[in-house]
């Protein structure tokens, strides 16, 4: 897998905050790698807490234990899934809890491939295993598991690499989850008690101020005051990174249910085989690692809201199971012979034009229907340039304060270079870019680094004007050398300054990096 491809699964994982589907989906990344055949998940916990290790009489109360929590792949020969916890391996054994305690990865070549599984060796043969990797999960200086694979290709130091970027990645995605456990399982029993999360855990799940001053946002912002008091189901429309979920957070806010949680489910993310555990739970042995009962989204949301993030990328086959919950509020946690109900209103989210889909038989009709009772679209960032300086400052203000650095803010030939970029990110690119202007920023001088090597300067994306006429044509030579004579102007005015504030990256519109080796192309000596 490439480090792209890596970068998506990692941003995916981190966004799920179920920890059972996030530890499901990490084996099964995991196993879909080249060569792997098995790949197994093991996290630290009190054994006494543990269905499996509970049952063992030498268990010791208090005791922090590995335990393994997933495990993904198939036989070379047959159909034969590895999806078992129960095994003879369920705490990992001696290698997987050297790699724990020691807090050291490990890599078995062709050559030792027998002798860390020796317990094993009919496994060994049989599957043509040729190389193990094991890595420890280590979030903010604490342990929380392990993550290993047994490939049936020799694994070298950049398949080791890989399995290290994904370790670090998924032990913040772990980290994330848990922390909002420990929100959804506080905000539970604070409502059995007839009581509601204090103002600071409230908004610990994020911000729904909606910044801008445009007619696009203030028509939105209408939009949202009209329809928040109702019980009416909300479609939210727009690209990747307009801010869907602040504004279903805002019409929660709105409403008469807002002493009640706001129930996020990323319908990206949920595996075909767990949708109906994570939308209506289920009971306790129910399936292969359910050890406990766990109450589904619509369980977690009884009084409140539920946010079906992209719904639009759900699967069809698993569309029904949603429309019938939908329509009556009925629905029947995985093994359990009773039916549930819940009061639930719902808000759902999308990139893609779902009419059009509907239209041609890519989403159910009867669905949508039942989803847009009030349409919202919120307008892409190029829309509302004039909102640019409030976000922008709003965000500087706040990386400055999560980074510990001095105040900064942009001034208006920054401002002004902001708006003239068409942000197909939108806010959320916006706010990477100042973040990141803000990490790198050396003597508190701001340098914004847009739209990867080149910066995109103009709002006009149309294709040009085939009508268009030029006086004259210019040979490759003449392009080359007015390029040439360009870039040598700039690092004249800029006194040899590549970097920064009046660097000749800054005029040119382009990335110190691209600079540099346009510089080292042409032979360009800086002055």
């Amino acid at each position: 897998m490439r480090l792209e491809g890596l970068q998506k699964v990692a941003l995916a994982l981190s966004q799920e905050r179920s920890l059972e589907v996030l530890f499901s989906r990490i084996a099964d990344e995991l196993s879909r790698y080249r060569g792997v055949a098995l790949a197994r998940l093991w996290i630290a916990g009190p054994a006494e807490r543990c269905e499996i290790c509970g049952r063992s009489p030498l268990t010791v109360k208090g005791q922090i234990t590995l335990h393994m929590r997933a495990s993904a792949g198939r036989a070379l020969e047959g159909s034969t899934k590895w999806i078992r916890v129960d095994d003879e391996f369920h705490t990992g054994r001696a290698i997987i809890e050297g790699i724990y305690t020691s807090g050291r990865p490990l890599l078995v070549d062709e050559s030792h491939i027998n002798e860390p599984w020796a317990e094993n060796p009919q496994f060994i043969r049989r599957e043509h295993i040729r190389s193990f990797a094991g890595y420890p999960l280590i979030f903010a200086g604490e342990p929380l598991g392990v993550i290993a694979v047994f490939s049936r290709m020799p694994m070298n130091e950049r398949d080791f690499e890989w399995v290290r970027l994904f370790a670090v990645a998924m032990a913040s995605a772990i980290a994330n989850a848990r922390a909002f456990d420990e929100i959804d399982m506080l905000r539970r029993r604070l409502e059995s008690e007839g009581r509601e999360l204090p103002p600071h855990d409230r908004s610990a799940a994020g911000n729904s101020t909606i910044l801008g001053t445009s007619a696009a946002i203030r028509r939105v912002l209408d939009q949202i005051e009209m329809v928040a008091p109702t019980d009416a189901s909300v479609l939210i429309l727009g690209e990747t990174g307009v801010g869907k979920e602040l504004v279903a957070r805002a019409i929660h806010e709105g409403s008469s249910r807002h002493h009640h949680p706001l129930v996020n489910v990323n319908c990206t993310a949920i595996p075909h085989e767990l949708f109906e555990s994570v939308f209506f739970g289920h009971v306790k042995g129910a399936f292969s690692g359910a050890f406990t009962d766990r109450l589904g989204r619509f369980a977690l949301a009884d009084r409140g809201c539920l946010f079906l993030d992209e719904v639009g990328d759900l699967p069809v086959a698993m569309q029904p199971k949603l429309l019938r919950v939908l329509q009556n509020g009925e629905f029947d946690p995985v093994g359990d012979e009773k039916t549930h109900y819940a009061d639930v209103r719902i808000i759902a989210a999308s990139n893609h034009n779902l009419r059009k889909a509907a239209r041609e038989d890519r989403f159910r009709g009867d669905l949508y229907y039942r989803l847009s009772g009030f349409e919202i679209e919120v307008p892409p960032l190029r829309e509302r340039k004039e909102d640019i300086p409030i976000l922008a400052a709003r965000f500087a203000a706040a990386a400055c304060e999560r980074f510990s650095r001095a105040p900064m803010q942009p001034d208006a030939s920054q401002l002004r270079q902001l708006q003239e970029y068409d942000w197909p990110g939108n806010v959320r690119e916006l706010q990477n870019i100042v973040e990141r202007a803000i990490i790198t920023a050396r003597f508190d001088a701001l340098h914004f680094e847009i739209g990867g090597d080149e910066l995109h300067i103009g709002g006009n994306t149309s294709a040009p004007d085939p009508t268009y006429d030029v006086d004259f044509i210019l040979t490759d030579e003449e392009m080359r050398r007015r390029e040439r004579d360009n870039l040598a102007a700039a690092l004249r005015l800029s006194h040899g300054r590549i970097y920064g504030r009046g660097g000749a990256a800054m005029m040119l519109g382009i990335k110190p990096s691209t600079l540099n080796a346009r510089i080292k192309k042409w032979g360009l000596e800086r002055r």
